[in-house]
């Protein structure tokens, strides 16, 4: 667990001693101990909305049983996920919301690991219908409210939220009417930032809030500063990076990464895709206008794919204010039957997730070690941030490696 000089990821790495003293005081000198990391830091996300099905017991038969094998290989990579709540889905019947059956999902992944995030509390598209009956006045007091009431529902269980999405975009949308153009076509985009940011602030003050757009233009740039200057509190910038029409390259990612890294907030890539199959025509400019019957993959697609995730993860896991990077829809045809998911329709490891699995588990993982303690019954555990496992005579304790670089004790 030496750490290495002009490594590229120290950003990535940390070193924290632990002393190990029996009950009495008295240091465990000249003691081997076995020293595993079990968990890391950064947040390795993925979506995988069948979860909610799959845990209230609501797939069966075959269904259930390529959940079983989806979950499996999905446990294996990711200690993160987004859930999807989505109003008009989370809450389709006005003040009926699906609460309890995404608890029984959200405590399911907790117990395997998972940190949760919810997705949106406020956005204009898969919205509420219900709100075309209310007054622009009724539809931002129940948005409010709803930011209030779900984001106090799950404190302590999700605990990050992209409080907006796609806001650049949000007064000039037009493909139909819908609640919340309108309030933010009255409001103003800051404003209504503002207003949502507020309410979900005082709603769990230690929740990490994010922005977050598919724009990675000056546009939302602009908007961020203005939401800044206003006292917007946002924890994090949220960046969507989906790639139908191919993969963006290493030199306009790092622009994309410098342009946003100079607000000095860490960076979330929310939504990541690549597709292994035919690239969608470039002169879509919506990706939701892009409608076929179907998408496969294909050979050069499934090679192209796992060479391009990798090159893109590599990119921003380099990139030390990136603190999560978030593939979007773990199985093939989720959104758009684009080919872009990491496992296929009947469950099966594409190699794009075998590439990604190998960064996460292989390459960025720390090797387990043994080390010795010294006279004072000291060692120093180094490797990649996370939570170790740490075994002494029989007995096993938790160290984390991070943040905290004051000594841990463990108590034989």
């Amino acid at each position: 667990m030496a750490e290495v000089h002009n490594d590229p990821l120290k950003h990535r790495k940390g070193s924290r001693k632990v002393t190990i003293r029996r009950k009495d005081g008295t240091p465990v000198k000249n003691q081997e101990v076995a020293a595993k990391q079990v968990s890391h830091e950064f947040l390795f996300g993925c979506t995988e909305f069948s979860v909610i099905p799959y845990v209230n017991g609501w797939l069966q038969g075959r269904d259930r049983e390529l959940a079983e094998e989806r979950f499996r290989l999905f446990l294996d990579v990711f200690n993160y996920t987004t859930l999807p709540f989505y109003w008009g889905r989370f809450e389709p019947v006005r003040g009926n919301p699906e609460t309890e059956s995404y608890k029984k999902a959200s405590n399911w992944l907790i117990e395997r690991g998972v940190v949760l995030k919810g997705h949106p509390l406020c956005w204009h598209t898969a919205t509420a219908p219900w709100l075309l009956e209310l007054s622009n006045r009724d539809i931002l007091a129940v948005q409010l409210n709803r930011i209030r009431r779900d984001v106090t529902n799950f404190a302590g269980i999700v605990d990050i939220w992209d409080v907006i999405n796609e806001v650049v975009i949000m007064p000039i949308f037009d493909k139909y009417d819908n609640g919340i153009t309108r309030i933010c076509k009255e409001l103003g985009r800051i404003r209504l930032v503002r207003e949502v940011f507020a309410a979900a602030k005082k709603a769990n003050p230690d929740a990490v809030l994010l922005i977050n757009d598919f724009e990675t233009s000056e546009s939302y740039e602009i908007l961020i500063e203005g939401c800044l200057e206003a006292g917007v509190p946002i924890d994090a910038i949220g960046i969507q990076s989906h790639m139908h029409q191919g993969y963006w390259g290493v030199e306009k990612t790092q622009r994309v990464l410098e342009r946003y890294s100079r607000f000095n907030l860490p960076l979330h890539f929310t939504e990541n895709t690549l597709v292994s199959g035919h690239l969608m025509p470039p002169h879509i400019i919506d990706l939701n206008d892009y409608v076929v019957d179907e998408w496969p993959s294909t050979p050069e697609g499934l090679e192209r794919q796992a060479s391009e995730l990798e090159t893109h993860y590599r990119t921003l896991f380099a990139d030390p204010h990136v603190e999560s990077i978030t593939w979007w829809g773990f199985t093939d045809g989720g959104w758009l039957k684009a080919p872009s998911g990491l496992v296929t329709t009947d469950s099966k490891a594409k190699p794009a997730y075998e590439a990604l699995r190998r960064l996460v588990k292989d390459e960025w993982w720390t090797k387990p070690a043994k080390l010795v303690t010294d006279e004072t019954g000291s060692i120093v555990v180094s490797g990649f941030r996370g939570d170790y496992e740490i075994e002494v005579m029989g007995e096993k304790a938790k160290v984390t490696v991070g943040k905290d670089i004051f000594p841990a004790e463990i108590v034989l």
